[in-house]
């Protein structure tokens, strides 16, 4: 027996040796875990701190996405279109409820042919399947989307109140500025942070000059006049406080910034799509002329989509709009895209708006599967997704993305932030105060724009290389292929930070 406890001793022994030592944990230069537990922001000579990303997605992130009571069931039928939209039409002419919410309209599983698209207008619907086993498929010809959820009008801004921000720099990251009077302006305002272009600034960029090819077309100021929506919080003399971060450097010498209150009355809120396979029916693996996006929104805010599949449709599984916002996109899988492999294809998941959330998502033979459009106003974040078989990169696309968290990305492909340059018509700078976390990638690009910012690529695991353009500036490189970042996922840490006060 003696000898049986020396062996069994010996080969724990032995076993222990073999074991792979943990990683040894480390914590970025730019926000640290204090001794409190607490996230500690490390500001830069000018002030600038990563942005707070966790106010993003539906209701910013301090509700849970509820269970609405059924209103309506359909079941397959040869004319689905019709009989989805006509009980749409129905719930929409309903007064919602006391929480919002007008009902659910569940379809059970089968298949739902679908010749055009099915429109949601109004607020407070859910239109919800039984999973995978509730198959929308996009018959026949034409791009368009399967499912369109969209209010209506625009911002419409009050002219009287604007007043100018007075400080000669806002540093990314301030959750306040200094404005000449806050007369007029009280806690809860929904105001527009506006931010203009100018000439000076496209300039310092150098995107008046982006070398010339057939299509180029050179950035133009009165293309870049930016609008972030926020919330007043607090208000403490001249002293303005929001509850979303500046995501991009507000300086007088490129004409500062003012702020103004908006009303949007016909955007829509509190719609969900959900628990639904999509399909698109396709003549070719590089046909075109069929079904293009599976779910778009815009001119909506907190609302959601969730375990949605599609499949071979040839631009995305999910499309944000500009004027979507506080939008969560979850468990969602963008599959096996059926188009040519060139531009203006395959975005698995496109987001044009500003305070969108996607997390858990998949996607499988794209071309740009976690991306913003142009001009772009965060935050923003793309959490806990992956991409297999990928055809280009993710990151920021073209023209200009303010303030976007790539949390936990993983891809065989490149993530890409850079001077684009003439691809396109003139992509140019894709963006500024983009952040990669914690991702994995084959290679990837990260670079810093001539003016306004800074990129920052934290912890990722993959190579490094150039770029498409030469002698652009690295961002903020720190510990690639370097296991052990703390915390390993920056907009967790802040999400749970900020609910613990």
């Amino acid at each position: 027996m003696a000898v049986c406890r020396v062996l069994s001793l010996l080969l724990l022994l032995l076993g222990l040796s073999f074991q792979h030592p943990r990683p040894r944990e480390w914590q970025s230069r730019f926000v640290r875990i204090g001794q409190d537990g607490k996230l500690k922001y490390i500001p830069d000579a000018k002030g600038n701190i990563l942005p707070d990303f966790s106010r993003v997605g539906y209701e910013q992130g301090d509700q849970a996405i509820p269970e609405v009571e059924v209103a309506r069931t359909i079941s397959p039928s040869p004319d689905a279109q019709q009989a989805i939209q006509s009980a749409i039409d129905e719930i929409s002419a309903k007064a919602p409820g006391s929480n919002g919410f007008r009902g659910a309209i569940l379809l059970k599983k089968g298949t739902y042919p679908i010749p055009g698209s099915i429109h949601i207008n109004s607020g407070g619907i859910v239109l919800r399947g039984e999973g995978e086993a509730t198959r929308l498929v996009a018959t026949g010809k034409g791009q368009r989307p399967l499912i369109i959820v969209s209010g209506s009008g625009n911002i419409t801004g009050s002219e009287d109140s604007r007043v100018p921000i007075t400080d000669n720099y806002v540093p990314a990251g301030a959750f306040s500025f200094h404005v000449r009077s806050a007369d007029g302006y009280k806690v809860g305002d929904k105001i527009i942070v506006f931010r203009p272009g100018t000439d000076a600034w496209i300039k310092d960029l150098k995107m008046d000059k982006i070398e010339e090819r057939q299509g180029t077309k050179q950035w133009q100021a009165s293309e870049f006049n930016f609008r972030f929506e926020r919330v007043i919080t607090d208000i403490q003399g001249h002293t303005v406080f929001i509850d979303n971060p500046i995501v991009m450097p507000m300086e007088s010498k490129y004409g500062g910034g003012e702020i103004f209150r908006y009303r949007f009355d016909g955007r829509i809120s509190q719609v969900g799509v959900e628990n639904l396979y999509c399909e698109s029916e396709f003549a070719t693996d590089t046909s075109e002329d069929h079904g293009w996006d599976a779910v778009s929104y815009n001119k909506i805010e907190n609302s959601w989509i969730r375990k949605v599949t599609s499949r071979y449709f040839g631009y995305s599984c999910v499309n944000l709009g500009d004027l979507a916002k506080n939008v969560s996109v979850l468990n969602c899988n963008c599959l096996d895209a059926k188009s040519q492999i060139t531009g203006g294809r395959r975005y698995s998941f496109n987001n044009t708006g500003q305070m969108n959330f996607f997390a858990d998502c998949h996607a499988t033979e794209g071309r740009h599967d976690y991306v913003t459009g142009a001009r772009v106003c965060g935050p923003n974040v793309f959490y806990h997704c992956n991409a297999e078989r990928t055809h280009a990169d993710i990151g920021p696309h073209h023209r200009w993305a303010m303030g976007t968290l790539y949390d936990n990305i993983v891809t065989d492909g490149e993530i890409n932030i850079q001077d684009r340059g003439n691809w396109g018509s003139g992509h140019g700078w894709s963006g500024v105060e983009q952040i990669l976390w914690n991702c994995e990638a084959k290679r990837a690009a990260v670079q810093n724009p001539w003016a306004s910012g800074e990129n920052y690529c934290i912890g990722l695991k993959g190579g490094k290389y150039e770029g498409r353009l030469k002698d652009r500036s690295d961002a903020e490189w720190e510990g690639q292929n370097e296991a052990g970042l703390q915390p390993a996922s920056l907009y967790q840490a802040q999400l749970h930070a900020r609910q613990r006060k």
